[in-house]
């Protein structure tokens, strides 16, 4: 913000009734004047801004520069982070409402399999909720986990379910969406 001004003893009127014009003029030395009119009383205020009030020196830019390069490493980390969590929660969370659902793998899965992947989400769920802060390679480690248990049962069912390929149709049991 280079500067603020009110424009008052504008009178009660309806959205949109009152009409006011704004004036931006630069001059040759970077001096900015605004000016705001209101058109029907002619009430009238402004504001100057000097070229040399509000800004940065070129210290104060190059450390703006050199810190922003700095905290976006720092932020690019933070943000794997928060995907890598993000993966392994909606992972977990897909397996547990399609378990839940007979219609797709709830009603699949023999009560063994169902089970099994059952008490893999419910660990993994819990390990979420008391570690929110788990570094990059734990929580990728823990949804590698999760896949070691699943893809085989999902792999066994479609095979049995594809008997004459063998090879389980194009599916997404590694990633985070709703269909397995």
């Amino acid at each position: 913000v280079l500067g603020r001004f009110d424009l008052t003893d504008i009178p009660p009127a309806p959205r949109g009734v009152p009409q006011i014009e704004v004036t931006f003029e630069i001059d040759v030395n970077g001096i900015l004047k605004v000016t705001a009119e209101d058109k029907g009383t002619r009430n009238k205020n402004n504001i100057v801004i000097n070229s040399n009030t509000n800004r940065l020196s070129p210290e104060d830019i190059d450390r703006m520069i050199k810190d922003s390069e700095k905290f976006a490493d720092e932020d690019r980390k933070v943000k794997d982070r928060v995907d890598a969590k993000n993966e392994l929660e909606s992972y977990a969370y897909s397996l547990k409402t399609q378990l839940s659902d007979k219609e797709k793998l709830g009603g699949k899965l023999s009560d063994t399999d169902k089970q099994t992947i059952e008490e893999a989400v419910e660990e993994q769920i819990k390990w979420i909720e008391s570690n929110q802060y788990a570094d990059i390679d734990t929580l990728k480690e823990h949804k590698k986990q999760l896949e070691e248990i699943v893809t085989p049962i999902i792999t066994k069912l479609y095979g049995q379910s594809d008997s004459t390929s063998g090879v389980p149709p194009e599916s997404s049991y590694g990633h985070d969406d709703e269909s397995l």
